[in-house]
C-alpha cells in the first residue's frame, strides 16, 4: 500500500545530489543488482547507441593439392540498444523536513536498493520498458532442485544439475562464469546434500556466503526472483525462477549520468491506492513537498543462447 504523508517520521536532510552523493548512491545501486555486479558496464549515450555484431563466420575447409580453394563470408548484423528512466515521486509532510540529518542517510540507504531490485526484476522478467531493451525471460530453463523435491524417478542432485547447465551455455559456445541467485535459490542450493547427508556447498553452509560454483562467481540478490504463475501449479507449490546463470561477457548495462533528485512543494500528485482508487495529492494545500528521483539505464544481451534461467518449487509470494 502506498505511504501516506501521515506515515512518515520527522527526520529530514537537504536533497542536494552533487556528484559525490550521485556517484555513491550509483555505487550502492550496482552493489545491491545481481545483475549490475555480473554483466559488464557500457559507455552509452542518452539516444542509445548501435552495435555491429558479426552473425556468422566463415567455414575453412580440407582441399587436396590443386583443387580450389573455398570461399566464404562474415555475415553482419546490428544491435540498438536504448536507455530508459526509472524514476520514484515520495511525498513528505513539512514537520518532516524540519529535523536535519536523516533524510539523506535514508536516501543513501534505500533508494539504491529500490533502483537495483527493480533492475534486476525488469531484467530477470519477459516484460523489457521497450525496445532496444534486453530481458532474459526468453532464455533456456533448467530446474536446480534434488530429485526428491521434484519427485523424479532420476537421481540427480543440485551439483549434477549445475553441471547440466553449464553443458546448455558450453553448447551455445560459452562459459558459465556468473550465477545470480535469489534468496530461495541460495536456500536450495545450501540445503543440497550428498549420498552421506552432508551439504555439498560446505563453504556456503559455513559462512552464508556461496563464492562460486563450478568455478562461477555467484551474487545472490531479491530482485533475482520471478514467481511461478497459476498454470504451473503443482501439489508441491509454483515453480519460480530462482535465479539465471551465464556466461556474463555476453551482457552489458550502462547508465546515462546520475541518479537525479528534485523537490516541489506545490506540485499536485496522482497515484493509485491499495484499493486501486486514484488519489490527488495537492502538495501546497496539505503543506507537503515531494522528492522525484530518477535515473536511465540500459541492457544489452549479445546471445541470451548462453544464459540458462534456473527455476525452483518456490510457493508464490516466497
Amino acid at each position: 500500500m502506498p505511504a501516506t504523508y501521515q506515515d512518515i517520521s520527522r527526520k529530514t536532510t537537504n536533497v542536494i545530489f552533487d556528484p559525490e552523493v550521485s556517484n555513491e548512491i550509483i555505487t550502492k545501486a550496482q552493489e545491491e543488482s545481481a545483475i549490475m555486479q555480473l554483466a559488464q558496464k557500457m559507455t552509452i549515450a542518452p539516444n542509445g547507441k548501435k552495435f555491429q555484431t558479426i552473425t556468422g563466420d566463415p567455414a575453412p575447409e580440407w582441399v587436396a593439392e590443386t583443387n580450389d580453394k573455398p570461399v566464404d563470408f562474415f555475415t553482419f548484423g546490428t544491435k540498438t540498444v536504448i536507455p530508459y528512466k526509472m524514476a520514484l515521486i515520495v511525498p513528505f509532510s513539512m514537520e518532516f523536513r524540519r529535523d536535519k540529518g536523516a533524510l539523506y542517510n535514508e536516501c543513501i540507504r534505500r533508494v539504491p536498493k529500490l533502483f537495483g531490485k527493480k533492475f534486476d526484476a525488469t531484467a530477470m522478467s519477459n516484460t523489457a520498458p521497450g525496445t532496444g531493451f534486453d530481458v532474459f525471460g526468453g532464455a533456456s530453463k533448467a530446474s536446480i532442485l534434488p530429485a526428491a523435491a521434484t519427485q523424479n524417478a532420476a537421481a540427480i542432485d543440485v551439483y549434477d544439475r549445475f553441471l547440466a547447465v553449464d553443458s546448455i551455455i558450453g553448447a551455445a559456445d560459452g562459459i558459465m562464469n556468473g550465477i545470480a541467485l535469489a534468496p530461495q535459490g541460495r536456500s536450495i542450493v545450501l540445503g543440497a546434500k550428498d549420498g552421506q547427508g552432508y551439504p555439498i556447498f560446505t563453504p556456503g553452509v559455513q559462512s552464508g556466503q556461496l563464492g562460486n560454483i563450478l568455478g562461477a562467481a555467484v551474487s545472490v540478490k531479491k530482485g533475482v526472483y520471478v514467481a511461478g504463475t497459476a498454470a504451473t501449479q503443482s501439489a508441491a507449490g509454483v515453480p519460480a525462477n530462482v535465479g539465471i546463470a551465464g556466461d556474463w561477457d555476453e551482457a552489458a548495462w550502462g547508465v546515462i549520468g546520475q541518479l537525479t533528485g528534485s523537490i516541489s512543494e506545490e506540485a499536485t500528485l496522482s497515484y493509485t491506492d491499495a484499493n486501486g482508487q486514484t488519489v490527488t495529492l495537492a502538495l501546497w494545500q496539505k503543506n507537503m513537498f515531494a522528492v522525484r528521483f530518477e535515473i536511465e539505464l540500459a541492457l544489452m544481451i549479445r546471445d541470451i543462447n548462453k544464459f540458462v534461467l534456473l527455476t525452483g518449487n518456490v510457493p508464490t509470494g516466497a
